[in-house]
């Protein structure tokens, strides 16, 4: 049996994860030459592992900039580059502006005029994208530039990059570099944060600075997929059958999204290289193989989870999920993004009176690590 499959092309992957979960919680995939994860135990094991690092991404024909961000990317390093990277990615985050995430949302809803919208398009692209770039007063152009082409740049996380993606990322990647180049000399953390990193880790300011770019542009890269995702599937559980919640009340929005990010998280898998041999209960992982660390059925073992494959906003544990990993490499975009959607989703229930989604079945993007609808057509009424 094959573990890597395109979301695309499966209706509901829960039930093959239940499956090995059931009868394979550590499997080797000789096809693809993967050891698969899914037990929510097993997963944590590899996550927290010393020996389980970050897999190397291609960089063949990637221009200057390209290089300088993938290289630079916390969620792309290992050892003391992460580390580095990591702590800058913490201080731009502790230093984003508290903005209006409603006054975005009116923008774009008014740049639509028309009761009839996508939402994956008009909202989940854009709002997360353009909320970072606010924080950080972005002006208009640029941030207007950055988010019409971000998503080309995200391609930039692939482990293995065709030719047509190479492209992209070239295209766009050198503007939006120095885009960002010439905006972090005008915040007021700049000069301080740049002394405190070169001179702690004992490294050049050129090489700070670029620590400090590429970062800005990884919380980019990573509110368009992950918060896109979450947008998404959010609005979808308002919706489903059962999920009977006062839609106006903030306080039952955040816990409909909370549970959605264990429930049905964007991010299915990541992946993980080991770096020495690592004994996994019966079995070893050797050096170098590659592991599929599959969140989405961790989030979902019933030994982790009570009632695991049905949505409760009421869980007790639902924190405890694998969306946004744990260890080193867990995602500082935690509650961003739980705040971005509770506001998003509490704009929108109570701004219209009548929202109805047009769709019976959701095409997901073709994507094996990520779970993301291509479209939700919504309709509005006040």
């Amino acid at each position: 049996m094959s573990t890597l499959f395109l979301q695309s092309e499966i209706k509901n992957p829960y039930l093959f994860y239940q499956k090995m979960i059931d009868e394979n919680p550590i499997y080797w995939d000789e096809s693809n030459k993967i050891w698969a994860i899914y037990s929510y135990k097993y997963c944590v094991e590899i996550l927290n592992h010393k020996d389980s690092q970050i897999p190397p991404v291609s960089e063949k024909n990637l221009n200057e900039y390209a290089l300088e961000i993938s290289r630079n990317l916390a969620r792309l390093s290992n050892g003391i580059q992460h580390e580095i990277a990591k702590e800058t990615a913490t201080i731009l985050f502790s230093n984003m502006k508290s903005i209006g995430i409603d006054s975005i949302l009116s923008q774009l809803f008014k740049s639509h005029n028309n009761n009839k919208i996508n939402w994956v398009e008009l909202i989940c692209k854009k709002l997360p994208v353009l909320t970072i770039l606010k924080s950080f007063n972005f002006n208009d152009q640029d941030s207007l530039f950055i988010a019409d082409n971000i998503e080309w740049l995200t391609k930039i996380m692939h482990p293995n990059k065709n030719p047509e993606d190479i492209k992209f990322i070239n295209c766009v990647s050198k503007e939006i570099y120095l885009i960002a180049e010439n905006h972090i000399r005008t915040l007021s953390f700049y000069e301080n944060l740049i002394a405190i990193i070169s001179t702690k880790h004992n490294i050049s300011h050129k090489e700070t600075k670029s620590m400090f770019v590429s970062n800005l542009i990884g919380l980019f890269i990573q509110s368009y997929d992950a918060a896109r995702g979450l947008l998404s599937n959010a609005l979808l559980q308002c919706f489903s059958e059962g999920n009977n919640l006062d839609k106006t009340d903030k306080i039952q929005i955040q816990k409909l999204v909370a549970e959605t990010i264990r429930f049905d998280p964007p991010i299915h898998n990541t992946r993980r290289i080991a770096t020495e041999d690592i004994q996994i209960n019966d079995f070893i992982v050797r050096k170098n193989e590659i592991i599929l660390v599959v969140l989405a059925a961790a989030n979902r073992d019933q030994k982790q989870f009570k009632n695991s494959m049905l949505f409760d906003i009421e869980r007790e544990n639902n924190q405890e999920h694998l969306t946004f990993g744990t260890g080193g490499h867990m995602c500082l975009a935690k509650y961003f993004s739980i705040h971005l959607a509770t506001e998003a989703l509490h704009y929108l229930f109570s701004n219209f009176k009548k929202i109805s989604i047009l769709e019976n079945e959701i095409e997901n993007e073709p994507l094996i690590n990520a779970r993301l609808p291509k479209a939700i057509w919504v309709l509005l009424s006040n």
